[in-house]
């Protein structure tokens, strides 16, 4: 058996738990909460016709949107310009701001893109992803001659 020799070891219970609050990590440091600084929620919804996306973004106006298809990859990003503050105001307080966001969502094959609707109403972003029409094989009977 090994004998461990502590040099720091704590003279009260106030040190011990000081030292263990001290490493945890929480979501207000720069290192771990910086993956949500760009995240916005987003809610999908399936059909038989359609897929429906539904991305929560208040404060922004239509042409703050910028939504993008390549190949099979639907990507939807909002900024929003810095607004002028006029130089008579004084600001007191600012406890809330809008920051730009963006989201990469692969489509099924079964999506068809040429059809792909987008409306902004009261803060949430709607996408209609509707489906290709499936053309089925007409059978064809042949006869024998």
């Amino acid at each position: 058996m090994t004998v461990v020799k502590f040099n720091n070891r704590p003279t009260n219970g106030f040190n011990l738990l000081e030292n263990f609050f001290n490493d945890i990590p929480t979501l207000f440091k720069d290192d771990f909460g910086s993956s949500l600084k760009n995240f916005v929620p987003v809610n999908i919804r399936e059909t038989k016709e359609a897929s429906q996306l539904e991305v929560v973004a208040p404060g922004f106006e239509k042409n703050d949107f910028n939504i993008n298809l390549e190949k099979s990859v639907l990507t939807i990003s909002a900024e929003k310009k810095n607004e002028v503050k006029e130089e008579s105001e004084k600001q007191i307080r600012k406890e809330y701001h809008y920051r730009s966001f963006k989201r990469s969502f692969t489509l099924d094959e079964k999506i068809d893109a040429e059809k792909i609707e987008a409306k902004y109403v009261n803060g949430v972003l709607t996408l209609n992803l509707p489906r290709k029409v499936e053309v089925k094989a007409s059978t064809k009977e042949i006869s024998v001659q």
